[in-house]
């Protein structure tokens, strides 16, 4: 019983020192410092599976304290708050060997509700709005940007039709910094479980895998999602209802996102064994780069939730 004690303390420490590196990577060297950030949770992650949530809680704390001496605490409280959760749960998924669908679930809502609470935070500490700030920074590039083409003799009209599309992009950014804090939830969950999946299994933990990408199909709810997200744009526009037109926006490019992801699914099942990987991988590149083409798919792969057309292709086939 001693020896597991020590041995957890000491991969314990280890790792946090791990997490404290990490995070002067992300914060003092140029360019890999947002990799840096994104990958900061996996110590935290090993730390779960190998010893449990109470060890990776003192290693947060730990790695913490010596973040905020060490950078500065604001830095360290918006790390600790917005990566830590996720990476806890992350960890406890693989831990208790749940589906891999039920282990990114749970870790998503972990990291969307733990980086609200980081901005709340920050909010509170500072009285400065985090989302915000973001905006007057974009509005700065924007503005020091009108000017350099001022200097370079830009036609005042053609700068003025800059400025009115920047206008209203600045305003859609705005309305949809929701969906922001959704995406960056997503993305950092995603880094870290296919990134954790690999570590865990070097060390020679098993875990969960997910379907292949033939097999992934979203919630029909979604569908519905879609549907009503149009219907409250429709009556947030005619009627000047703020609220109701910026949940509706939000819901409207989330939904989308997810039909265009259930349209690739759908893709990749119908060309399985017709055209090489890397063919069908520089296709979706294409079709991602080309607003119009992946609106459609969007649409493809809304309508598959309900009428499953790859059931019915091979069904036809057969």
């Amino acid at each position: 019983m001693a020896d597991v004690k020590i041995k957890s303390m000491t991969e314990s420490s280890l790792l946090a020192a791990i997490t404290v590196i990490v995070a002067l990577a992300g914060a003092y060297v140029p360019l890999l410092g947002d990799i840096a950030i994104l990958i900061w949770p996996l110590p935290i992650l090993v730390l779960v599976v190998r010893h449990g949530i109470k060890w990776a809680l003192l290693s947060v704390l730990a790695a913490g304290i010596i973040m905020a001496i060490l950078i500065e605490p604001m830095t360290a409280v918006r790390m600790v708050a917005g990566f830590a959760p996720p990476a806890i749960a992350l960890g406890y998924g693989f831990r208790k060997q749940l589906p891999a669908s039920q282990t990114l679930l749970i870790s998503l809502a972990a990291a969307i509700i733990a980086m609200l609470a980081a901005l709340a935070m920050l909010f509170a500490m500072t009285g400065i709005n985090p989302l915000n700030m973001q905006l007057e920074v974009l509005e700065e590039s924007f503005n020091a940007s009108i000017s350099a083409y001022e200097t370079m003799g830009v036609p005042p009209e053609k700068l003025a039709e800059m400025k009115d599309n920047f206008g209203k992009a600045f305003q859609l950014v705005g309305m949809l910094m929701p969906l922001v804090v959704v995406c960056s939830g997503l993305i950092t969950t995603g880094i870290n479980f296919i990134v954790g999946r690999k570590v865990l299994k070097r060390l020679g933990h098993q875990t969960p895998d997910l379907p292949s990408l033939d097999q992934w199909r979203l919630p029909v709810a979604i569908f519905y999602f879609f549907g009503f997200s149009l219907v409250g744009i429709y009556w947030g526009e005619s009627r000047n209802i703020e609220l109701l037109k910026q949940a509706s926006y939000n819901v409207f490019f989330l939904t989308s996102t997810a039909g265009f992801v259930q349209g690739v699914a759908m893709l990749s099942c119908l060309l399985r064994n017709k055209i090489s990987r890397l063919m069908f991988w520089i296709i979706i590149g294409f079709i991602f780069i080309n607003g119009l083409i992946a609106q459609l798919l969007a649409f493809v792969g809304l309508f598959d939730m309900i009428f499953d057309y790859r059931k019915r292709f091979s069904a036809k086939r057969n």
